[in-house]
């Protein structure tokens, strides 16, 4: 069955770059077998209904500013698949998630930013969701339970995201991490790898330096997800983690 992956999507540069982080997603999606269509939860795509994409073919959003020239030249024209949009309307409806088609939307920097990486030929049908980050927690890991079913198709389901995202605290010139963003990642790590829902749940309050590390719940929601497409093996792996600028986290999750 194929597995569900957790991805930081970094700022709108890892597009272009070539680090550890980089290598590692050409080097991964080379060892899986190739999904016959990809869903991918972006956090920077926000909506409080529920929004799956129904396009004929995908184009991209720059949802950003100030970035060398080359990056806006990235394009991401994979095709859409309204019958599999149909059939996570269906799953969500299971669980009281009333979602609604856009046919209009394209993929933000969220989406296209690590396709591009993962499968630049842009080849596989590709659908995007929206996130609600006024839903519990506990409600986005019923969504990602639900669309589990899809990866017995063969579905490559992806939330992107960020575990320690906080641009104000971002050090360009930094080439190490800081220990408070260490503490959170390595907090986190241990919910998951224990499957301890309730803490994770309530990282606000217990978890170290929760405040600096997710100043919005916009890009940990596409973990909670990721992690509730896991629910029937409640297996987890760690396959990559890395930092930027001092505290920017870079890390991989697969469940199964």
């Amino acid at each position: 069955m194929m597995p569900s992956l957790f991805l930081s999507h970094g700022t709108p540069l890892l597009a272009l770059e070539k680090n550890s982080y980089t290598l590692f997603l050409k080097e991964y999606m080379q060892t899986m077998k190739k999904p016959a269509a990809i869903v991918i939860l972006s956090a920077h795509w926000e909506n409080e209904d529920q929004m799956i994409s129904a396009v004929g073919k995908h184009e991209v959003i720059y949802d950003f500013a100030g970035y060398p020239e080359e990056i806006f030249q990235i394009t991401y024209p994979a095709r859409g698949c309204l019958e599999l949009s149909d059939r996570i309307l269906t799953l969500l409806s299971k669980v009281g998630v009333l979602g609604e088609l856009d046919e209009r939307r394209p993929l933000d920097h969220g989406a296209w930013g690590l396709l591009h990486i993962m499968y630049p030929e842009a080849d596989i049908p590709t659908v995007s969701m929206s996130i609600s980050p006024s839903l519990p927690l506990d409600k986005q890991y019923e969504i990602g339970k639900a669309l589990s079913e899809l990866k017995e198709s063969n579905v490559l389901i992806v939330g992107s995201g960020g575990i320690v995202h906080n641009f104000t605290h971002i050090q360009k010139d930094m080439h190490v991490a800081e220990g408070w963003a260490i503490e959170f990642e390595n907090w986190v790590e241990e919910k998951i790898m224990k499957w301890d829902l309730q803490s994770l749940f309530n990282y606000e309050n217990i978890a170290p330096y929760s405040t600096e590390a997710v100043p919005s719940k916009e890009h940990f929601i596409p973990l909670v997800i990721a992690m509730g497409t896991g629910d029937d093996h409640k297996k987890a792996a760690l396959l990559h983690r890395s930092f930027q600028y001092g505290n920017l986290s870079l890390t991989a999750w697969k469940f199964e």
